[in-house]
């Protein structure tokens, strides 16, 4: 299947490389938050303190690299001078606004020692707003025209959610101790072998079109997550809970692993829209179903 001259269909995205960094800069903001709130109704205080700073770090990065990408810094400014519910950018804007100002009131007066009430309510803002900060970007990248995006729209929300709990799992494992840090380290092995289960069975489900996950950038840059999210989570399941350096090397690994899954889904996009077949096979195959339906 091919174009008139064998030209593109679609237009490539013109997202540069700060996208897929924020991707994985506000999905660790997001799921730190809850991991944060978590801790703290266990009782787990240092975990409850370390996940906080994280998330609020994390938080910190996201708006600098959306600004960056937009290219003029009044354009973040403008995307919230409306709300408008159907549009995942402007939603994406306003959880971004709502989980950073309240991650970071939390983390200031934590660091202060002081306004308790006021911390544990902005805790709470951010661990609520946790949720759709770590997985809307799934649905930003599937509600466009880029073919494998869009043919993926069902797993990308649920891929983008394991892979942000893996990587704030992760992330605590670095700073606290092991004795302190097991809900963080079963948190991340655990969404790593989901989100592993999750994009073998999008990658399947999806046919030809999800065969650029195995060619070219987003082919290397998959292997790759695999490769370190995967050694990171057996280190950290292994060895994690007895050696600090091991788990600190295993948080690294899998948090690596994680940006690179980010990349390696970008890098798809980008493939699928440079190439005819995955426009023109996919609108086929709906026309045949429908037509099968119809008759």
């Amino acid at each position: 299947m091919s174009s008139y001259y064998g030209r593109p269909v679609i237009k490539e995205p013109v997202w540069t490389w700060q996208i897929p960094t924020y991707f994985f800069t506000g999905g660790l903001a997001g799921a730190s938050s809850v991991l944060s709130l978590g801790a703290k109704l266990a009782g787990n205080e240092r975990l409850s303190k370390s996940a906080l700073y994280v998330g609020a770090a994390a938080d910190a990065v996201s708006p600098m690299l959306l600004i960056a990408d937009l290219g003029r810094p009044e354009r973040f400014h403008h995307m919230l001078r409306v709300a408008k519910a159907t549009s995942p950018m402007n939603v994406g804007a306003w959880i971004l606004l709502v989980s950073g100002g309240a991650s970071s009131t939390a983390a200031a007066l934590e660091l202060l020692g002081r306004l308790k009430p006021v911390k544990l309510l902005a805790e709470t803002v951010a661990a609520l707003a946790g949720p759709p900060l770590a997985t809307y970007t799934g649905v930003l990248v599937a509600d466009t025209a880029i073919p494998v995006w869009h043919e993926g729209r069902h797993e990308l929300p649920w891929i983008f959610g394991a892979s942000a709990a893996a990587s704030a799992g992760a992330a605590a494992c670095m700073f606290v101790p092991p004795a302190e840090a097991g809900p963080a380290r079963r948190l991340a092995v655990g969404a790593v072998a989901a989100e592993g289960a999750l994009m073998q069975g999008m990658e399947l489900r999806l046919g030809t079109t999800g065969e650029v996950y195995r060619r070219g950038a987003a082919g290397k840059l998959a292997l790759a997550a695999k490769a370190l999210a995967g050694g990171g989570a057996a280190l950290l399941a292994t060895r994690g809970g007895k050696s600090r350096r091991s788990a600190a090397l295993g948080g690294a690994m899998v948090c690596a692993g994680e940006l690179c899954l980010r990349w390696s889904v970008f890098r798809a996009g980008f493939q699928s829209a440079r190439d005819p077949k995955y426009t023109i096979g996919p609108q086929r195959a709906r026309v045949e179903r429908a037509g099968r339906s119809a008759g």
